[in-house]
């Protein structure tokens, strides 16, 4: 029988920010070893394995690259002069950068460099993962001031064989059922992608460590793509355990909040955070529909696998201008946001724990309430009538077929409003459990 949450703690928005900020300046790529200095500082909180896959290892219809090293990059003018510098900004280097060294001409230079500019004041984040090549990225407006001369280029990196590194804990529960709770460790340096994902779902499985769970929960810290594929191939014959699941980025920002379904469309994970996220007071809510771009979602939901996996996000991926760029830095996020990202999270854990479909034990006609005391045991304000209410609702819909969850979604009443009225009914003998809800 489902029980009320247990007390746990709770991160705060401040506690959220400042591991967010810990992360923003290591240097990250999808291998090498900023993601295993990035495990490092998040195993602080919560006991992470880290799992490493070889260079060269096939994963499904993938192959494991190279290990990405890098020790340092510049450009510099005739005159000495530091145009862009690592040290500085390591947004600034093409992630996964082949090496070089070399006196270019300018023209040569404009080859290898990237901008946005219809962003003229912001460095892009670009990648070559799999196409190996030597690049900068700087603000437009730097590029157009450079003057016509030779610059030197430096790229102090290395491809070499090693391997890719991601990270797996698991919070186990009594079923052995699953919830699977995953989020990209490879971009550096943008603080609500990803460093807002990071610390939220360190601090969630830290949170959960301490908390009696009828799901397990198995949270992935992994490079984007090329981590999820990793995992997958790994774990194959167990995915069966896995009933819901939410990939989680871009969660310290002010938009949305968002929530992109699963494949499924219908899978409880896509009701419990369609129900969250309409509650949500902010006109931005809103719930997407699947399709099959993305984050790691649309591995999760290939068809081979089909898993009940949907995104949850703040403002969606590509939809902000501070996307992808030297914008998306710590004034971007806020405590608050991130702390109303971690509450939507933990209330939907709340709603997989505690869900159960309930039997009216008495369907003929309405129980009288304020016989056993129910009404005055609830006082009399507004905020009273609202449970009375709800009540009501549980007992005409508590024919067995409907679970708290779908209770709530035909009330139009909060999932934590119907459970509370629900504990109280059927403490008063008015309830029964039929079966567990799925």
């Amino acid at each position: 029988m489902a029980e009320p949450a247990e007390p746990t703690c709770c991160a705060t928005g401040e506690e959220l920010f400042e591991l967010a900020a810990t992360l923003f300046p290591m240097m990250r790529s999808i291998t090498g070893q900023g993601v295993r200095d990035t495990l490092q500082v998040l195993s602080r909180y919560v006991p992470i394995e880290k799992r490493e896959v070889p260079t060269g290892t096939p994963v499904l219809d993938w192959i494991v690259p190279k290990e990405w090293v890098i020790r340092d990059a510049y450009l510099e003018d005739e005159a000495g002069r530091r145009i862009v510098d690592l040290q500085r900004s390591n947004l600034c280097v093409l992630n996964y950068s082949a090496p070089v060294d070399r006196i270019v001409t300018l023209s040569e230079l404009k080859e290898h460099v990237f901008t946005i500019p219809a962003q003229p004041d912001v460095i892009p984040y670009r990648t070559s993962y799999y196409a190996e090549q030597w690049g900068f990225c700087m603000p437009h407006n730097l590029l157009v001031s450079l003057a016509e001369g030779r610059y030197r280029v430096l790229i102090d990196s290395e491809l070499k064989d090693g391997s890719l590194t991601y990270g797996e804990y698991c919070h186990a529960g009594r079923s052995g059922r699953e919830f699977l709770l995953t989020t990209h460790i490879c971009h550096p340096s943008l603080a609500n992608d990803n460093c807002s994902g990071l610390a939220m779902l360190t601090l969630l499985a830290r949170d959960l460590s301490v908390r009696t769970t009828r799901y397990s929960y198995r949270f992935l810290f992994i490079p984007g793509t090329i981590g999820s594929l990793c995992w997958l191939a790994a774990n194959e014959e167990r995915l069966s355990l896995i009933d819901h699941g939410l990939v989680v980025s871009c969660v310290g920002d002010g938009g949305g909040p968002t929530y992109k379904r699963s494949r499924r469309s219908d899978a409880f994970i896509d009701r419990a955070m369609t129900h969250i996220v309409g509650k949500h007071p902010a006109s931005t809510a809103r719930v997407l529909d699947f399709f099959p771009y993305g984050y790691d979602e649309r591995q999760f939901c290939s068809p081979g696998f089909n898993l009940p996996v949907g995104l949850f996000q703040r403002s969606a991926f590509g939809t902000f201008p501070e996307y992808h760029t030297s914008a998306d830095n710590l004034d971007f996020i806020s405590s608050e946001h991130l702390a109303s990202s971690y509450r939507m999270l933990m209330d939907v854990i709340d709603i997989v724990e505690e869900d159960w479909t309930p039997l009216n034990l008495h369907p003929k006609g309405e129980p009288q309430l304020g016989r056993r005391g129910l009404y005055g045991a609830l006082g009399g304000d507004k905020a009273a009538s609202e449970r009375a209410m709800a009540m009501l609702w549980v007992l005409n819909l508590a024919d067995g077929t409907n679970s708290l969850l779908a209770i709530a979604e035909r009330s139009g009443i909060s999932f934590a409003e119907i459970a509370a009225a629900a504990r109280l009914l059927r403490d008063h003998g008015l309830l029964a459990e039929t079966r567990p809800a799925k």
